[in-house]
Order: C-alpha cells, then structure tokens, then sequence
C-alpha cells in the first residue's frame, strides 16, 4: 500500500501525491473508502492517476463521481477514460456539457490553429448537473458549489469547510485563468467571482494549477483592480466593456484638436 499524503483532511492532490508535475491539479476528495474526483487532466496520466488511487487503497469502485470544473482540454480530456476505468458517472455545470458531449475542439482549446495545436477531445456522456447552490454529500462530509464564471462560463469552485478548491480563479502568483472569448471568458463575471472569493471566509485556495496556498486578499484585491483595468484595454478586445481612447478621439476631431 502507498503511504497517503493528504494536504488537507479528506484531500489529496494527485501531483503533490506522485512527487511530481501530472498535469493540471487533480483532488481526490473521500471519507472512509468512499471518493470522489474535481477533475482528471490529459488522456495520457489518468492511468498512472488510477493506478496512484489503487496503490493508496481506495476501492476504485467505490468512486461516487467525476467532476469537471469546466470544460477546457487540460482539465477534462482524460474524462472518457477514466469513465472507462472507474464505471463513475460524470457531473459537471450544464454550460459544460454541450462541448464536453460533442467533443467541440475549439470550445475546449483543443484545437488553436496559429499555434499548431490540434488535441484529441474524445467526447463523453455527461451524467448529472451541478448548480450554483448545489451540495454535493460524501459520506459525512459536504462539498458546496459554487459557480464562478469569468474563465469560461462554467467554472465551478467547491467549498469545503474552510477550503475553496478555486479552479482556474486565481493562482498563488495572482494569475488567473486565460481570458479568451472563444471560450466563453467573461471580465465583469470574472470579477464577481473574485470578489465572491475575497469577501468569503475560506481560508486556503487550492487551484486548479500550481501549489494551494493561504487566502490573500490584499493579492485578491491586486488581481481584482488588475482585472477591472482590462475592461476597459483594446488588449482584451472583444472581452473589454469599451475603449475610452475612442471616445477621446472622437471628441479631439469633433474640436480640430491636434496631438500637441
């Protein structure tokens, strides 16, 4: 039997667990032999994952589910397997499923063209729905969702006690997940969420990628003023919520004025 190494009671973290970088963060969350998966990652490691599980003693048929935080390749293209595997129903927010049943390259980033990317996304049947409010038992303990858009438009967190696992929200270096309009990113929702997490009285924040680490609001609060800035930046294109630059050059040729 493989020794556990849980970062939190009734948690632990596939990569922290394997002493090594898997992918993107995968929490096996149990009480007793019962378990449950936030996320799976690539085709490639879900059987090394499985296999890590199996060495750890947990009954891979007692496996109560398969969440996906959002339906982005990293996050959730090992699902169909690991569904294989672990005869596990699959859950995840109802805006995910569409591209995660049809497969939809490009909505999940599977495929971007100018930079050669071009990744299998095997379709996979959806099983449930998790809401916004939702509570998810696991023997004696309760996740509570959470929606959280701004990444994408399905980006769900879960709460459990005093831990949020935060997906792809903020990063211990005050990075957030990639703000794309191809994928449903939203900058005003972004912020909403940000600040729902900020105003929360969680404590840790385990992301969806790199080390958890101890809630920080003045870091919140950084991220949070970094990102009302983009709503208003050509940067973001069709994300910002306008351009004040065009409406000052409208007003200077409204007036003949010239650059000084």
């Amino acid at each position: 039997m493989l020794a556990r190494k849980p970062i939190f009671p009734n948690v632990i973290e596939m990569n922290f667990q394997a002493g090594e970088v898997l992918g993107c963060c995968v929490y096996l969350v149990f009480d007793g032999s019962d378990w449950l998966l936030i996320d799976i990652g690539l085709e490639d490691t879900v059987e090394e994952i499985v296999e890590l599980i199996r060495q750890m003693d947990f009954p891979l048929s007692k496996c109560k589910m398969l969440i996906a935080t959002h339906a982005d390749v990293d996050h959730i293209q090992g699902l169909a397997k690991a569904k294989q595997l672990l005869k596990a129903p699959i859950y995840a927010h109802p805006r995910a499923i569409p591209p995660l049943e049809s497969g939809d390259k490009l909505r999940t980033f599977a495929q971007i063209e100018a930079q050669k990317i071009d990744m299998a996304m095997p379709p996979v049947k959806i099983d449930g729905k998790l809401e916004d409010g939702d509570k998810i038992q696991l023997g004696d303990i309760t996740l509570d969702v959470w929606l959280t858009p701004g990444h994408t438009d399905s980006q769900l967190s879960f709460r459990l006690g005093d831990i949020l696992f935060s997906g792809d929200n903020i990063y211990r270096d005050g990075c957030v997940g990639a703000i794309d309009a191809h994928h449903g990113s939203d900058i005003p929702s972004f912020v909403k969420s940000l600040r729902r997490i900020r105003e929360s009285d969680v404590k840790w924040l385990l992301p969806s990628h790199g080390p958890y680490f101890r809630k920080d609001n003045a870091l919140l609060d950084k991220t949070i003023h970094r990102l009302e800035g983009y709503l208003h930046m050509a940067d973001f294109g069709t994300c910002a919520i306008d351009w004040p630059l065009m409406d000052q050059w409208e007003q200077e040729l409204a007036e003949g004025k010239r650059p000084k």
